[in-house]
């Protein structure tokens, strides 16, 4: 019996839950299994669906591929559907049975628009062919696929060309760099997003200028993670600075900034860097007392290798490695999206350094959730963030470099807070008190 066309439902099972949930690897997947069909590829539109899985279309000339993914059930519902017969959706079924790593499936082929049911009837082909000019596809399809950062509760998505510059894993994390059509090239480690190149200069300037600018002597200077190269950008732009050692864990996120993110990696190759591929926590835990002026925490989110910036012991050993004047500054999470970190790395750097010497300041950056970050600063000494800046000295400097972000009035305005972080942190401090 002669059909218009195939439709193959599919259902994969045993798939690598990796896979399930990596919108990027699936798109490109199912274009693949387009292409290998020999269908022409006139769009494609793949997006996270809440709280995981993926949910996509390919549109094809001759009608579409289809898939949703449950990554915590190791399965895929899967819809191929070709008109005529010059496209076998069976090629394209292998593809992605092998690319899935499924272990199982089950697939049912319908004949659609059997020819024995229909009657043909006679329009104007030209009238109508003439009308769909401007409709054709242009030659190269439009993808439309989205990486995701999100939590069980929000999320913050970026449309990007589908395309992964960089893919790499190592035993601590995946690497990845997109290029987004907002944001530029982006550096997502473990599906978070690290920096873009439109915003990377509001975090790395105000993890570096305001204790800088405060601090009285900044000449040795420790930098805990910071894989991409930005705050050792920033932090070489004050000549006061002999010397940055540079601690990262993973050298798969320096290799990927060198070879993609020149802009931030421009330092790497500067002599007063000292770079250390190893284990920032170890590192701190043994390094002399009293050897730097400035440590800043440039660590990821809570998770994987960056766990242990976020404990006790950690910022033990960081108080005691600084200077009788050092100061602390640590990325600090959000108030809102990351609100359980962020009250817990207070509590913990204000019992370290005792309240007083404890602070908080905000900034924009618009390509994490929520928008609003913080770093947290902790003073071993009772250098003040604002009561002790030089106005002068930050006019002069901010007027030498060409920054994006940082200024005076940024400096003290970001330590002005509003009410409801205010609250966070004050059950936090007046428990501490209490405790004492």
């Amino acid at each position: 019996m002669s059909s218009l066309g195939r439709h193959i439902l599919v259902e994969f099972f045993g798939c690598s839950p990796e896979v399930m949930n990596d919108v990027a690897k699936i798109e490109t997947s199912m274009v693949d299994a387009a292409d290998n069909a020999g269908a022409t590829v006139i769009n494609s539109t793949f997006h996270y669906f809440s709280p995981y899985g993926v949910s996509g279309v390919v549109v094809i000339q001759e009608s579409h591929l289809a898939i949703h993914t449950w990554p915590e059930y190791q399965y895929a519902a899967v819809d191929l559907f070709t008109c005529g017969d010059t496209v076998n959706p069976w090629i394209s079924f292998d593809h992605l049975k092998k690319e899935f790593g499924a272990k199982n499936y089950s697939a049912l082929e319908i004949r659609r628009g059997s020819t024995e049911l229909l009657e043909r009837i006679d329009f104007d082909v030209e009238k109508i062919a003439e009308k769909a000019k401007n409709h054709i596809n242009p030659g190269k399809y439009n993808r439309n696929v989205w990486f995701t950062d999100k939590d069980e509760n929000s999320a913050y998505s970026l449309r990007h060309t589908g395309e992964i510059l960089f893919d790499q894993t190592s035993p601590y994390q995946k690497v990845r760099i997109y290029d987004t059509y907002g944001y530029g090239k982006m550096l997502a480690i473990d599906n978070m997003v690290m920096c873009t190149e439109r915003d990377e200069a509001h975090y790395h300037e105000m993890i570096a200028h305001p204790a800088i600018n405060v601090h009285p002597n900044p000449k040795n200077i420790l930098v805990i993670g910071g894989g991409d190269g930005g705050t050792i950008r920033e932090v070489l732009k004050h000549p006061s600075v002999d010397k940055v050692t540079m601690v990262e864990i993973d050298e798969l996120v320096v290799k990927a900034s060198k070879e993609h993110l020149p802009s931030l990696s421009k330092e790497f190759d500067n002599p007063k860097l000292d770079l250390r591929i190893e284990d920032g926590i170890e590192f701190v835990k043994n390094a002399a007392p009293e050897t730097y002026d400035i440590i800043l925490v440039d660590g990821s989110d809570p998770v994987g290798p960056a766990e242990g910036l976020f404990s006790d012991e950690f910022y033990q050993d960081c108080k005691k490695a600084l200077k009788s004047d050092g100061i602390l500054v640590a990325q600090g999470e959000s108030p809102m999206f990351n609100n359980d970190a962020f009250v817990d790395l207070h509590r913990c750097l204000a019992d370290t350094f005792g309240v007083n010497n404890t602070f908080v300041y905000l900034y924009f950056a618009t390509s994490y959730p929520t928008g609003m970050w913080s770093f947290q600063w902790a003073s071993k000494g009772n250098l003040h963030p604002v009561k002790d800046i030089n106005e002068e000295r930050i006019e002069e400097f901010t007027n030498k470099n060409d920054l994006n972000y940082y200024n005076l009035d940024i400096h003290k305005g970001a330590f002005a807070l509003p009410t409801f972080v205010k609250k966070q942190l004050m059950k936090v401090e007046s428990n501490i008190k209490a405790d004492v």
